[in-house]
């Protein structure tokens, strides 16, 4: 050996706080330590890191793979050894590591929140929908839509969007509604509401609430396109998919909350707002919602094909998709559902959803 001195080091093992005393000399590509009391270390020259000194003055080294252990070196002959042929003294001490480890536990991290947000949040509020409370259900719905209000005014909370309550177009939109629930029994009672907003559009909140927009009855071209709309609404209040789609948003947006450190709740709203206004339900609760607003409308007499024009109309007027077109469109099959709308129909048995007075009456709602 050459170059060595007798206390011309500190060796730390990482693991306790003792330093020992040590020798420390350059042997051909390593570094040999020799701790007093423990076993001889060999250190390759090309793995050293140097490290900052706080106290100054003294060389300390670590090695790349196994950061934790330290040697402080004192010895100037043995400094300037390990300073010439040590080549990458100054590399980060985490160069080399490996990193799959960290990716392989992103990766892990990753899939485990897709399937508590994709799998577990939305079969527990499946099975949480049905035991609410009608009461806590009403309020979750009237809740929801006070911030919607909120949400879609250019005033915000001071001046909401208004619900349209003229006397004569609500009680024509109360007599739409008790013919397409005639004989029918719901989880919650409907009511039916219409916001005085231009958004072509319509969803179902949670508490029996279905919310049409003013817009949406000025682009109908009579009441049962309006009536197909309310009836395709009900069947998401019959099949408690508001209450659910909230439960899911909620769950998603606290853990999301979590992991991105918004205890403020301010992913919550969003979720609720956008999840209410959008309303993307599963294809499967889409089709059901079609399905019984089929039927409901086959009930009253009315023509089911009426939501399957509506929508051809908006199709071909071109330009920019209306936001209904997305909430009751969202999935790819729109010709197979245009096509069930009108598959099989019959003609119509009864009279329009509203008399000519009544449309009228409907279509001013909002003055």
């Amino acid at each position: 050996m050459s170059g060595a001195s007798p206390e011309g080091a500190h060796y730390f093992d990482g693991r306790t706080a003792a330093a020992h005393r040590a020798t420390a000399v350059v042997e051909g590509r390593w570094l040999g330590i020799h701790p007093a009391g423990l076993p001889a270390i060999h250190w390759p020259l090309g793995e050293l890191r140097r490290l900052p000194d706080q106290a100054g003055g003294d060389l300390v080294l670590a090695h790349a793979r196994e950061p934790l252990p330290r040697l402080v070196l004192r010895d100037p002959e043995t400094r300037r050894r390990v300073l010439e042929h040590a080549p990458r003294l100054g590399r980060s001490l985490r160069r080399g590591r490996p990193l799959w480890p960290f990716a392989l536990w992103g990766a892990g991290a990753v899939a485990a929140v897709a399937l508590m947000i994709g799998v577990l949040l939305p079969a527990a509020a499946d099975r949480l929908a049905p035991l609410l409370p009608p009461g806590g259900e009403a309020a979750l719905g009237d809740a929801t839509l006070a911030r919607i209000r909120e949400a879609l005014s250019p005033y915000g909370r001071a001046y909401p969007v208004p619900v349209c309550e003229a006397p004569e177009g609500a009680a024509a939109l109360g007599a739409m509604t008790a013919r397409l629930t005639e004989g029918l029994t719901l989880p919650q009672e409907p009511v039916v509401s219409v916001l005085d907003h231009a958004m072509v559009n319509a969803f179902a909140l949670p508490g029996g609430r279905v919310i049409l927009f003013r817009g949406l009855i000025e682009a109908a071209e009579d009441p049962d396109e309006v009536a197909a709309v309310l009836a395709h609404e009900l069947g998401h209040v019959a099949a408690r998919d508001p209450t659910r789609l909230a439960l899911r948003s909620a769950g998603s947006a606290g853990v999301l909350g979590l992991l991105f450190g918004d205890f403020a709740g301010g992913a919550l709203v969003l979720f609720l707002l956008n999840a209410s206004i959008e309303a993307s339900y599963s294809r499967e609760a889409e089709t059901a919602a079609d399905a019984f607003a089929r039927e409901r409308l086959e009930a009253a007499g009315l023509p089911p094909e009426a939501l399957a024009t509506m929508f051809e109309r908006f199709l071909e007027e071109g330009g920019e998709v209306p936001p209904v077109l997305g909430h009751f469109l969202g999935h790819p099959a729109l010709e197979a559902r245009i096509e069930a709308a009108r598959d099989g129909v019959s003609e119509a048995a009864g009279p329009p959803s509203l008399d000519a007075s009544g449309w009228a009456a409907l279509r001013t709602i909002c003055l």
